[in-house]
């Protein structure tokens, strides 16, 4: 199993609202989402001292990048992006493209389930790839998500 995690900013953000300081709220939980998934991207890449610095890479060009895009996305985008995350997650078939878009903010993306597994533990899990386009900007970001005992999906880190 690859050990990548995504944090769809739109579900993640949510629960990380509170480390915001200086910077809106939405950007501070940009930068911190695209600084933790930018080091594990960083952390599949080299060895020894090459990974570290791969790590040291990935942290600050995904805040970077997570800051610009946290700064953009609204409360109301989220719920669009939590909608189709958990249609996708839910009943979508492997590879199709579950779609959403914020009609007032024009912001959109797109959530696209790979086959469920089961764990050695029983728990079922799907990876999958989230885009998010703001301002004609698109990132994405790969991860994977499991169904919890109350019937709900959390992502998951490896």
């Amino acid at each position: 199993m690859r050990k990548t995690m995504i944090v769809g900013i739109a579900a993640m953000a949510l629960l990380l609202g509170a480390c915001a300081d200086r910077t809106g709220p939405k950007q501070g939980v940009g930068t911190v989402l695209g600084a933790g998934l930018g080091g594990l991207a960083g952390a599949q890449i080299g060895s020894g001292t090459g990974r570290l610095v791969a790590v040291g890479a990935g942290t600050l060009l995904g805040a970077l990048l997570g800051g610009e895009t946290g700064k953009s996305l609204d409360k109301a985008d989220r719920v669009y992006a939590e909608r189709a995350s958990h249609q996708a997650l839910e009943t979508a078939p492997s590879g199709r493209v579950v779609q959403w878009r914020n009609p007032d903010s024009g912001h959109s993306g797109s959530v696209v389930p790979q086959p469920a597994y089961q764990t050695s533990s029983g728990q079922y899990c799907r990876e999958f790839q989230q885009t998010v386009t703001i301002d004609g900007r698109q990132q994405s970001a790969f991860g994977t998500a499991c169904r919890q005992p109350d019937g709900s999906w959390k992502v998951v880190n490896g």
